[in-house]
């Protein structure tokens, strides 16, 4: 006999199924459903509950929130008092802030019009409006508005200062509307008016949050019917982000104060129920203080979400039911195999991966500053170049790893290529699964590695500032004559160049990196004339110089080949190549944070040309901006098949986006860089995708400081790169963590984590005992010549 859940079911079989079938089966397959649309991600929304004003119009009969005025009572919060909730739910972590207000209250209430008028304001969604620009600008947190039915104007009006809007459909039964009805004289509960406003919201593309109340005298075929109609609105415009199932709680003196409350069973069918018809990809959540000790059940049915839980405001609407303790919702989720993760108001595809169709302008910036790459909330406050603070282990709720998540890695670890799904996975991977990557990355580093830390005593010289591109991430280039809070533009002579170099080699030295801007007056030539200085003046060092860009720039200039000019480079004593300005090897990316440099194409042939030479290159990726973390797989996969076909790349280098100067950080137009799980998955992922291709990885202290860089050399990284001595463009972006770190701290810190400090030549090779003392033993740098810049100069 054909399982009635085998295939896909039509409109009529669908109800009749859900009408006739057991509810344990349909919970069965409504959890099958939800795991396949949402993996074991549990969602829930950490916010303050602000009841800016509990007058109403309507008379709903189980309602306790709706109050009459009192006399000596404010009607309305002030704005110090809402200021002061959404502080407070700051301090606590909170990221909404949800304003929920009874329907139109200056309709009924002379009170409600003369307090309007006292705080300057001729409607209440027009206060509300200046209140939410208030909690959004004032203090970070996101705005979702339950302000009840609401106007087309009135929606648009509120659009640019909400992350998002609700308004529960209830009920689709005009029955309730009639005398003896839950929902007898409140005009604004009408299924039609409800519905209407619901349409308007997904034609002025509103994320929106909307579900059904049962128990309030509804049949079960009327919550179909509800059901169905949200869905097919839903089909219609895309807007509707999660469905609410709120089970009815009777509550004294109101006038279904003795209705019977519906049962958990019924609770859980209407669940399942909602899962069945809106499908896999929709939000589903119940409110877990509703269930009170049985609220871990209402996982079994197929939400994916627990809504909106406020560690510092009461339930207001549901006074009498108070909201599980977090630590008591992650303990219930992680027993039934799920992750509780933070998210937003806005829902990733509503939100950070949906701003152009779902936000307005205006909201962008807030949104991406509370946004991690896969579009839930930040775990924290903390932004690479930002002091990292020692961290304590957060808690393991699930017991078990994903067997997905273990066969990927298994089968990365055994020196098979990944596909592009299977590394989104291992980015994707949180609690019990993240532990897993980053050990796993570890052993493989231990195996491939053993328990040695290498690290370069090396020099970066940035000979100029100037830089005819304007890309968005770079807070270190100026033009030729700008200037900002991070120093003027400069051209180094060429005797500075020079200076560095000998100073370095002095202080143990054993590689100089050269890199600028792409200034405008230079060519090809200038580049060859860098490189032949420095080899005459320091013949020994390592010469590992020029990006892609610059190689790229000055074949052109001369009018070369990428071959022809990359051996002229070699012959004037370039010996490596820098693997930078990859940034995301995706155009998706390029287009919107350098526009005007090279495409991936450009970047990976500049590459492929040194390596057919004889030329080696690190390979890099700038992370945490405005990519996804598919835009993470495809860039490891690009790199991985060109080492494959030649063996070029000596290392991996992950680059944390440092926000804080950076334009697009500034103009609000990109996250805060990667979060700290975000760090560590890319050094592990790296380690398992490119395994066994490229065999180091390296992790960048001025980026994440000490603590950073010992948590990634303990999940898959095996070196700690250079000593840099001057390090300007992290410094430009607003990293905190200096300009060098000298042998003796690089191998203090790499004793710390029980590990053997070595250090090596830009090749991986061995230093000798003489110069590695040079190094321990170096003279304080003397002060630097930043050379102003001529006009129309050429070298």
């Amino acid at each position: 006999m054909c399982h009635p859940f085998t295939k896909p079911l039509g409109e009529t079989s669908l109800r009749e199924t859900l009408l006739t079938a057991p509810a344990d089966e349909l919970m069965v397959q409504a959890a099958r459903l939800r795991d396949a649309g949402h993996g074991r991600v549990q969602s829930w929304s950490p916010k303050v509950f602000i009841p800016l004003t509990q007058l109403c119009r309507n008379l709903c009969h189980y309602c306790t929130f709706s109050q009459p005025p009192k006399k000596g009572e404010a009607a309305y919060l002030t704005r110090g008092q809402v200021l002061d909730i959404a502080r407070a739910g700051r301090a606590a972590g909170c990221t909404e802030a949800l304003f929920t207000l009874g329907d139109k209250p200056e309709l009924r209430f002379s009170a409600a019009r003369e307090e309007l008028a006292r705080l300057g304001h001729a409607s209440t969604i027009s206060y509300l409006v200046e209140m939410a620009t208030a909690v959004r600008d004032e203090t970070g947190l996101l705005p979702h508005v339950n302000a009840g039915v609401m106007t087309r104007d009135e929606m648009i009006t509120l659009r640019p200062v909400s992350a998002s809007m609700g308004l529960m459909l209830e009920s689709l039964s005009d029955r309730l509307c009639e005398k003896g009805g839950a929902h007898y004289r409140s005009p604004d509960k009408r299924p039609s008016v409800r519905l209407e406003m619901l349409r308007i919201a997904g034609e002025l593309a509103i994320p929106f949050t909307t579900g059904i109340l049962i128990g309030i005298g509804e049949t079960r075929v009327e919550r179909i019917d509800a059901l169905i109609a949200i869905r097919d609105l839903h089909a219609r415009y895309g807007h509707i982000q999660e469905i609410i199932v709120q089970n009815f709680r009777a509550k004294p003196r109101t006038v279904m104060a003795n209705a019977p409350e519906p049962d958990m069973d019924e609770l859980l069918w209407t669940i399942a129920a909602a899962r069945m018809i809106m499908g896999r990809e929709m939000n589903i959540q119940a409110p877990p203080n509703l269930s009170a000790e049985d609220f871990p059940r209402l996982l079994d049915a197929g939400i994916n979400d627990w809504g909106g839980v406020s560690p510092v405001t009461p339930d207001h609407v549901n006074p009498e039911a108070p909201w599980p303790e977090v630590a008591r919702l992650r303990a219930a989720t992680g027993n039934r195999g799920r992750i509780l993760v933070a998210r937003l108001p806005a829902y990733p595809a509503w939100g950070a991966h949906g701003l152009d169709r779902w936000q307005d302008k205006a909201m962008h910036r807030h949104i991406l500053a509370a946004a991690d790459t896969s579009g839930f909330g930040r775990a924290d406050r903390w932004s690479p170049g930002l002091a990292l603070p020692e961290r304590t282990p957060e808690p393991i709720s699930v017991a078990s790893i994903d067997p997905m998540i273990e066969a990927v890695v298994g089968k990365a670890m055994a020196g098979e290529a990944l596909d592009e799904d299977e590394i989104v996975a291992l980015f994707d991977a949180r609690d019990a699964d993240l532990e897993h990557v980053c050990r796993s990355a570890d052993e493989l580093r231990q195996t491939v590695n053993g328990d040695t830390v290498t690290y370069v005593v090396n020099r970066n010289i940035n000979y100029t500032n100037i830089c005819s591109y304007k890309c968005s991430f770079c807070a270190f280039s100026k033009g030729s004559t700008a200037e900002d809070l991070r120093g003027k533009p400069y051209d180094l002579d060429i005797a500075e160049v020079v200076r560095r170099a000998g100073e370095a080699w002095a202080r143990g030295g054993t590689e100089v990196c050269l890199q600028g801007g792409i200034h405008p007056h230079y060519t090809g030539d200038t580049y060859l004339g860098l490189a032949r200085a420095v080899r005459a003046a320091v013949p020994a060092m390592h010469i590992h110089a020029f990006s892609p860009l610059e190689v790229a720039q000055g074949a052109a200039t001369l009018g070369l080949p990428l071959e022809d000019y990359l051996r002229r480079l070699k012959a004037a004593g370039l010996d490596t190549l820098p693997g930078t300005a990859a940034e995301i090897l995706d155009d998706e990316v390029r287009t919107v944070i350098c526009p005007d440099k090279l495409d991936t194409a450009q970047w990976l042939e500049v590459i492929e040309t040194a390596h057919r030479i004889g030329f080696r290159t690190t390979a890099t990726i700038m992370f945490g901006h405005v990519e996804t973390s598919r835009h993470w797989a495809r860039h490891l996969i690009r790199i991985r098949d060109l080492q494959a076909r030649t063996g070029g790349f000596t290392e991996f280098v992950p680059l944390p986006f440092v926000h804080m100067e950076a334009p697009m950080g500034v103009r609000g137009q990109s996250r805060h860089g990667p979060t700290f799980r975000e760090v560590r998955l890319m050094h592990a992922v790296a380690r398992l995708a490119l395994h066994p291709l490229i065999t180091n990885i390296q992790t960048s202290w001025v980026k994440l400081g000490p603590v950073g860089v010992a948590a990634c050399l303990n999940g898959g990284a095996n070196d700690l790169g250079g000593t840099l001595m001057n390090e300007s463009i992290s410094r430009a972006a607003g990293t905190q963590h200096g300009q060098e770190m000298p042998p003796s701290a690089m191998e203090a810190l790499i004793r710390s984590i029980g590990r053997n400090p070595r250090q090596r030549s830009t090749l991986y090779g061995r230093i000798d005992q003489e110069t590695h003392l040079r190094g321990l033993n170096a003279a304080e740098l003397t002060p630097m010549v930043l050379t102003p810049p001529r006009k129309l100069r050429a070298r």
